[in-house]
């Protein structure tokens, strides 16, 4: 099972697993002269517009560039104008020009193609090391993805504004995640950037020791003046052991110091245990020492490789609360996202609440403002012994409250509040006056979607013009003409896409839009049937499938419950039904297939709905390997330690989905009652 994302804004993909998002930006909306006097206000779409469409899409899939030629000629003027040029030219990007590129961009403003046009070209000749054709379009890009801003500050990097290119650092600098190629690049390119001082390459060079990236460690270290050659890398990959062996009669150094770092790194990478008794035995020698071989500073980032290396078993080996420990032992002022949030989250796990507020004093300012870390400092504060930090907890809740998102809702139950669907219309509709729906039709962007939906034409382009619509719309704070075009795209049955320009609209609430309840009848029957709550059927079937009936994910799962085809196969044996594909992938079937799955595992999970949810994602097995060994755990404890970001995510959103979808459906039930307490594992 697995949370299915199918929508793009230009370039950058969505997934509704992390919650579906817009990158703000500047664009203002311009009248198109591209649009069709024939277009008539009112209409979505005219034949001969989508019929060219999915002609000249037909000719682009073919490599027709002759054939292209044509259809912008024939297009010219119509609401889909764009896209035979588009395809054109994108079908050799790299031999295109700037001002093409350029001319495009002020041809058709404001479009989504044009904004992907401009940034695939950027991400191309970025790839081909053609800085300065980067540089020429930069400016025109207005929602880049991180790709796609890690082009253009390798664009402003090669060409001598280092301040610009400083701009993707904090984006790139310290990350030990995957990221994509073109940041990768720009981060190894930035070491000779003349805004990076030492001290930064210091912190940098530490991560790449941690994950072995030898590239990165030899340039940065030659930047230092301590050059580590590639074949002492290569003889310490070959056996760390031997390292060890021979490290007490090495001299004491700066290059040995890193070369320790680089060693211990890998003997974790075989196994975090074999390098933490490694770490312990080399201190207590060092010790005794009248010289010390280790600095402050490479035990301590010692123990941070072993603390980091030992949240990725938590799953294959259990929770330990050593890694808090570790983390602890490695305590400075230079920690990055990823290990600040790994020492976060194995404190939250034990209960380590000046652990917990050490670890978000790492993270960034911006990243510790957010919901989900304000959360867990008010929950560390809520711990202590100090009546100040109480009350400041308390306040903190009180702030947290005014949202409606996971960490909202479990606020409102520290101060006493209720989440009421009624104040934010309910079931009801929003009232959408005739002149605002002619808004929509007259909108191009929006025309171009429902254009597209209504057509033959690939979901992904109707998908791509509506989130770039919602997203022009927004910018100019426009609320009105998203809730009206939501409203008529609800009205249609594109619930997706109405759910999207909600959830990404910060100034409007209407949950008759962003949490429908399609299927109703049938939800409620079958979720009765299998013992469930509908409303948890409900936060489940919106976070898998948005509610699009064929829905189909990258690993097989399909339908409104993103069944996959062999949990369909045990239900329909369990229901004493002949198995089919087809019958499976059905509405009705797959509601009734999903909500007695979701029965099945909440039998075999205790009875536990996060537990349950956490299996229906990443399967029981897994959600039994999180449980505690000894005792219960609180159920956002056990939420927020789960081993897999998506699941973790997953089950955040779901229960959000239900606890708002149970007052919808008129049997209201506080979020933190709704995921009670996570027994022990047995």
């Amino acid at each position: 099972m697995g949370a299915l994302g199918l929508s793009q804004v230009a370039c950058a993909e969505l997934t509704w697993g992390e919650g579906e998002s817009l990158e703000q930006s500047a664009t203002s909306y311009s009248t198109n002269s591209y649009q069709s006097e024939g277009y008539q206000s009112g209409s979505f779409q005219s034949s001969s517009d989508i019929d060219l469409f999915n002609a000249a899409a037909q000719a682009e899939n073919r490599g027709d560039v002759s054939a292209l030629y044509g259809y912008e000629q024939s297009m010219s003027g119509g609401l889909f104008a764009m896209y035979p040029t588009y395809w054109r030219m994108n079908l050799d990007l790299n031999s295109q020009s700037a001002a093409s590129v350029s001319q495009f961009v002020r041809q058709y403003p404001n479009t989504v193609m044009a904004e992907k046009l401009v940034a695939d070209f950027a991400e191309t000749k970025a790839g081909a090391n053609d800085y300065a054709a980067v540089r020429q379009v930069a400016n025109l890009i207005t929602n880049a993805d991180s790709s796609e801003r890690c082009a253009i500050a390798l664009g402003f990097n090669n060409g001598g504004d280092t301040i610009r290119a400083m701009a993707a650092k904090s984006d790139v600098w310290l990350t030990t995640k995957k990221q994509p190629a073109l940041c990768d690049q720009l981060a190894m390119e930035m070491n000779n950037n003349a805004l990076i001082s030492n001290q930064d390459r210091v912190s940098r060079l530490k991560r790449m020791l941690r994950k072995g990236k030898t590239g990165d460690i030899m340039a940065l270290s030659s930047r230092l003046g301590t050059p580590i050659p590639y074949s002492a890398l290569s003889e310490i990959q070959l056996s760390p052991s031997s390292f060890f062996s021979k490290f007490t009669r090495e001299p004491v150094s700066q290059t040995n110091q890193y070369l320790y770092l680089y060693a211990l790194g890998r003997l974790a990478d075989k196994s975090y245990r074999e390098a933490a008794l490694q770490l312990d035995f080399d201190i207590k020698q060092d010790n005794q020492r009248s010289r010390r071989l280790l600095n402050e500073d490479t035990r301590r980032y010692a123990y941070r490789i072993i603390g980091v290396k030992r949240m990725n078993y938590n799953t294959d080996d259990g929770f330990n609360s050593e890694a808090v420990d570790w983390f602890r032992a490695s305590l400075d002022n230079d920690f990055n996202f990823e290990e600040a949030e790994d020492y976060a989250i194995a404190a939250i796990r034990f209960s380590r609440w000046d652990d917990v507020v050490e670890a978000i004093s790492k993270m960034d300012s911006e990243t510790q403002k957010s919901n989900q870390w304000q959360y867990w400092l008010a929950r560390a504060y809520e711990q202590s012994s100090d009546t100040n930090k109480r009350s400041t907890a308390k306040r903190m809740y009180q702030q947290l409250a005014k949202s409606n998102d996971y960490y909202g809702l479990m606020a409102k139950d520290k101060v006493g509040q209720r989440f009421d669907a009624s104040r934010l219309g309910g079931n009801n509709l929003p009232n959408i006056s005739s002149s605002e729906r002619a808004r929509v039709m007259q909108d191009p962007n929006f025309a171009r979607a429902f254009a597209l939906y209504n057509g033959d034409a690939n979901r992904s382009f109707a998908n791509r013009e509506w989130n770039w619509a919602v997203k022009v719309a927004r910018d100019k704070r426009d609320d009105n003409l998203i809730v009206a075009a939501a409203r008529v795209a609800y009205d249609m049955g594109w619930l997706d896409r109405a759910i999207y320009a909600i959830d990404n609209t910060d100034r409007v609430d209407s949950l008759a839009l962003s949490h429908p309840m399609p299927h109703q009848s049938a939800v409620v029957r079958y979720s009765r049937d299998a013992g469930i709550d509908p409303a948890w059927a409900y936060g489940i079937m919106r976070q898998e499938s948005r509610f699009v009936p064929s829905a189909r994910s990258n690993v097989g799962a399909s339908g409104l419950m993103q069944v996959m085809p062999d949990t369909a196969k045990y239900i329909a044996r369990n229901l004493g039904e002949t198995y089919s594909a087809s019958r499976a992938n059905s509405g009705d079937t797959n509601i009734r297939y999903g909500t007695w799955y979701m029965g099945d595992i909440l039998g075999k999970l205790n009875y536990q709905p996060v537990l349950a949810t956490a299996g229906y994602n990443a399967g029981p097995n897994n959600a039994k390997r999180w449980q505690p060994v000894y005792g219960s755990l609180a159920a956002d404890q056990y939420v927020e330690s789960i081993a897999y970001p998506e699941t973790r995510n997953y089950v955040k959103h779901v229960m959000e989905n239900a606890t708002i979808y149970s007052s919808l459906l008129g049997r209201p039930q506080a979020i933190t009652e709704r995921m009670g307490v996570v027994p022990a594992g047995f």
